[in-house]
């Protein structure tokens, strides 16, 4: 394994540990609790890297935790400030997870146009990513992106 994935990891694994800690409503404890390890290990860290990008960009505020369609959701409910973000396994069975944002954005299209390859995407409305390989160092950008999106379209 390389420096750089091993930092990437670790910076998963930190992201992970934050997620498990923070509270988080019954309802979607439930929805984290059903998916299957993997799956609920690699969503957890991406909720903490949602959590933490939200803490760490001016103007978001604090995050609405929810489920829309089931599915784990983030919202700036209180700022304004951003688009919802929304967890899901796009297959059961399969060996990806999705992060999720409003198909009326021009979201998925930014991020295609900044970081072409470096994900993989579900037309207009979600990135791909294995539940066995790091996360792309770039998510941390297109999820606050998406916390700034209405800020930035103002």
């Amino acid at each position: 394994m390389h420096q750089a994935d091993i930092k990437e990891r670790r910076t998963a694994d930190m992201h992970g540990v934050a997620a498990r800690e923070a509270a988080m409503p019954a309802a979607v404890a439930a929805v984290f609790a059903a998916f299957p390890a993997p799956v609920r290990a690699r969503l957890l860290d991406i909720r903490g890297l949602i959590l933490s990008t939200a803490a760490e960009t001016s103007g978001v505020g604090p995050l609405t935790e929810t489920l829309k369609w089931g599915e784990p959701a983030y919202l700036t409910e209180t700022s304004g400030s951003g688009s919802t973000i929304r967890l899901g396994w796009p297959k059961p069975g399969g060996q990806s997870c999705a992060v999720y944002f409003n198909c009326q954005t021009t979201l998925v299209e930014s991020v295609r146009a900044h970081f072409g390859e470096t994900f993989t995407y579900q037309g207009n409305r979600a990135l791909l990513l294995d539940v066995d390989k790091p996360l792309p160092a770039p998510l941390a950008i297109c999820l606050a992106m998406a916390l700034t999106y209405h800020r930035r379209q103002r």
